[in-house]
């Protein structure tokens, strides 16, 4: 396999996470994705992704497979233990909810894509796109919170083992603390990620900090 990254992506960290506890490797090939003449936005990383982006993983059967949930449960049925996902449809659709509020509710309003485009379009600075993306991980992260306590049944975001919820939990609650928040105002969070941090496959692949 051959994995499409860039170390500072919280994506490419759910798929990093992920092919560690799986015990799986790939082959790692980094995209820049940092200004206007990032690789990400070349027509010969388009040719590969065509929406540009990271992270995306070529199979060893030539299958190019993009978007981190769609690849974490790729990994999750070509190596099914140990299994990312809950054993009940219910707690299935619970962890993908969790997944989904990260992935496309809060992420999809930060990648630097979106920072550049605040910027060329509206004449944004580095403060107000500073404030924009704290806005929407304050915001996404307190549904989040709230989610998580409403339901959790175990010492995970969604059961007694880490799984998908965790996996795209984890990088996003690194970065909001990178960004300055304190963990400790969504208490569910805080411990759930205090115990992530303690496996290697979490601890060894969150997303590098921004130079």
């Amino acid at each position: 396999m051959k994995l499409y990254q860039n170390e500072i992506s919280s994506a490419t960290s759910r798929v990093r996470i992920a092919l560690a506890l799986k015990g799986l490797t790939a082959e790692v090939l980094p995209i820049s994705i940092l200004g206007e003449e990032a690789e990400s936005r070349q027509a010969g990383y388009r040719s590969v992704n065509p929406q540009g982006l990271v992270p995306a993983l070529l199979t060893d059967d030539g299958v190019l497979i993009t978007q981190s949930l769609a690849i974490v449960e790729y990994l999750d049925e070509v190596q099914p233990q140990p299994a990312l996902l809950p054993d009940t449809a219910e707690g299935r659709a619970q962890a993908r909810s969790i997944a989904l509020a990260i992935a496309a509710e809060i992420h999809a309003l930060l990648p630097p894509r979106i920072g550049l485009h605040l910027k060329t379009t509206f004449q944004a600075d580095a403060d107000a796109i500073a404030g924009w993306s704290r806005h929407w991980v304050g915001e996404g992260m307190a549904a989040v919170e709230t989610m998580i306590a409403g339901r959790r049944p175990g010492a995970f975001a969604v059961g007694d083992r880490p799984g998908v919820a965790d996996i795209f939990l984890f990088p996003q609650a690194i970065s909001a603390r990178r960004m300055g928040f304190d963990l400790a105002r969504w208490p569910n969070i805080a411990e759930i990620v205090g115990r992530l941090e303690t496996i290697p496959a979490f601890q060894e692949n969150a997303p590098a900090p921004r130079r």
